[in-house]
């Protein structure tokens, strides 16, 4: 076999992968900014946790109305029968009443309202955390999404690529037998294989549909297409390269680590709340009131059917000093100091938690760069081996089998290397995602690698 072939042979495992791309990538294919941009208005768990902030807010400034003055308007209309006797003389008379007031009051001293005031804001806070937390679990699942598109793709072109080169390969063998110049076992194994390429085609082809149907899920649109990769490709380095410093990072600012940290506040709140059960509050109170009596005041001398009006007002200040409740206040403070203890433990379990989960994320990204290194090698080993093989099978020193068993390593070399690189690419968002500090523009550079 001439040198002209080998390379006219490499030429066609190219045009091959990007001839695949430009069948199946429409004239709008959608960046993975684009795609994150559709699902963050479609994504169900973004919009829970949106609403739930919103909701925690509102909740937290319920609580300041504790602290502000309460107005109320009451009125009332009765009508009244009375029956009087004196010795033997008994007297019998209706009248209705009519009575209004405006009744305030102003808390002076109520530790306890102030205090439920603070854990309002803590809740609201922690409900920022949630959508937080919840922003970044989108942007990892759609990147992971989007990849795994890329990637049922890469291994469809791959083993129709496998199929087609086996294909050629039967054909030889055939032709080779007619000859004479093989036997017969060359073809069957060439048909086995064949035929083993053609049932992986049929696996990667549901394997990508199913793929297209989680991202257009997760998007809320049909027939999402993902960019891929610009070629060649130079994945980013991981900074800071050290362990430590990602797991300092995430112990601080996660966001189950901030949790579990206002929750521990909320515990210790709630129990200088409940020791405020021993302590008086103090309040100033005022009130207007009228009551009219259109038919007279029988109880005040007065002509009978005259109308009759009493107007009242007073202000002043209300004191209220529990003395003896019935030991609940010592109960709920030993109950809230228990809650506390477990806030606390959760704390700790919250930022071990998210330690190991950091440096298992730091070290799958280590082991996939080294993984890619490795894959980048043997896929040209691969290549030079397959090159080898088709020359010896040329001039008699290979057989067919030597030549099929390379095809097929070469073209697994490829999807993996393919896959390998993804994961690398989601395995950074991920590391990003366990220390708390993923945000959407950890998207872009990613996104400048695609293929414009």
């Amino acid at each position: 076999m001439s040198l002209t072939y080998k390379q006219s042979h490499s030429l066609w495992l190219a045009s091959m992968f990007c001839a695949g791309w430009l069948v199946s990538q429409p004239t709008h294919a959608q960046s993975l900014l684009e795609l994150y941009n559709a699902a963050t208005g479609f994504d169900a768990s973004l919009q829970s946790a949106r609403a739930q902030a919103e909701a925690s807010t509102a909740r937290a400034e319920q609580a300041r109305a504790g602290l502000l003055p309460q107005l109320g308007l009451q009125a009332g209309a009765n009508r009244n029968w009375m029956e009087t006797s004196v010795a033997s003389n008994t007297s019998n008379q209706a009248y209705n009443v009519l009575n209004s007031s405006l009744v305030g009051s102003q808390p002076i001293y109520r530790p306890a309202n102030r205090l439920t005031l603070d854990q309002g804001k803590m809740q609201a806070e922690v409900a920022l955390q949630q959508l937080d937390a919840s922003s970044q679990d989108l942007i990892v699942r759609l990147s992971q999404a989007y990849f795994d598109v890329l990637a049922a793709h890469d291994a469809l072109i791959f083993v129709k690529a496998l199929k087609k080169a086996v294909a050629e390969q039967l054909e030889s063998a055939k032709r080779n037998f007619e000859v004479g110049n093989a036997t017969i076992t060359d073809s069957r194994e060439a048909q086995a294989r064949f035929d083993l390429a053609h049932a992986q085609e049929i696996a990667a082809e549901n394997d990508l549909h199913v793929k297209k149907l989680a991202l257009d899920q997760l998007v809320g649109r049909s027939g999402a297409d993902p960019r891929p990769l610009a070629q060649p490709i130079q994945l980013p380095a991981l900074a800071p390269d050290n362990v430590n410093d990602w797991v300092s990072k995430a112990t601080e600012q996660h966001p189950a680590v901030t949790q579990s940290r206002l929750a521990l506040d909320v515990a210790q709140l709630e129990t200088a709340k409940a020791k405020t059960g021993h302590l008086p509050t103090v309040d100033l109170q005022a009130s207007v009131g009228l009551t009219r009596y259109p038919d007279g005041n029988p109880s005040i001398t007065s002509a009978p059917g005259s109308s009759y009006r009493n107007r009242n007002a007073s202000v002043g200040v209300v004191m209220n000093w529990p003395l003896f409740s019935g030991l609940s206040v010592q109960n709920k403070i030993r109950e809230t100091l228990a809650l506390e203890d477990k806030a606390r433990a959760d704390l700790e379990h919250a930022q071990r938690t998210v330690a190991q989960s950091t440096r298992a994320a730091f070290f799958g990204v280590q082991s996939g760069i080294g993984q890619v290194n490795a894959l980048e090698a043997a896929e040209a080993s691969s290549q030079t081996a397959l090159e080898a093989n088709l020359l010896g099978y040329k001039v008699g020193v290979r057989i067919n089998i030597d030549v099929l068993n390379a095809q097929s390593q070469l073209f697994q070399t490829k999807r993996d290397l393919a896959k390998a690189r993804y994961d690398v690419l989601v395995g950074i968002l991920r590391l990003k995602q366990a220390s708390g500090d993923l945000t959407a523009g950890d998207l872009l550079p990613i996104n400048q690698m695609l293929k414009p």
